[in-house]
């Protein structure tokens, strides 16, 4: 991850002492201290525990990708449902003049998510805090995914669309 001891307590809140004699394994940190550790490095406690481990290669069949429709909103979830997985991905038709969702929608993403999202055909707009982003084929655009936001197709062609969300990379 590339942070120096100092780097990790200034982040954690954790002094560089402390950081140094677990890393020494001269002292075991208590829960408290490790879930601080933890939020430094941006992981969940188990993630740095590594009590959530799995295989470290997880193939998702096509056949296996679970699939929603909502009106004229196809999705197709891209990675499989793993404990402790922080990123999403996921693929999206939009029929002409459907949306992923509406003005006023609670937003469905955990607080410090980011969203990005790749146009692969067709062209959509992103509705985002009252603002419109129009995106063509080969755009992509990033952004804060738990604040309200949706995309529209507002052509007379389906539009396709990849997109990845990282839960928890912001902080406030």
């Amino acid at each position: 991850m590339g942070y120096s001891l100092r780097d990790l307590a200034e982040r954690s809140g954790v002094s560089a002492t402390m950081l140094s004699q677990v890393e020494r394994g001269a002292t075991s940190p208590t829960l408290a201290v490790a879930s601080k550790i933890a939020f430094g490095l941006d992981l969940s406690l188990s993630q740095l525990l590594r009590l959530d481990e799995t295989p470290h290669v997880v193939v998702s069949r096509a056949s296996e990708h679970r699939r929603h429709r909502r009106g004229g909103h196809q999705i197709e979830e891209l990675t499989p449902p793993l404990p402790g997985l922080r990123a999403d991905v996921s693929s999206h038709v939009l029929a002409p003049g459907s949306s992923t969702g509406g003005q006023g929608d609670t937003p469905m993403h955990e607080p410090g998510s980011r969203e990005t999202a790749v146009v692969l055909e067709g062209e959509i707009v992103l509705a985002f805090e009252g603002d419109r982003h129009l995106l063509h084929q080969g755009d992509s655009v990033t952004f804060d995914a738990d604040l309200p936001h949706h995309f529209e197709n507002e052509s007379g062609e389906p539009t396709r669309f990849v997109a990845v969300i990282a839960a928890g990379l912001r902080r406030g």
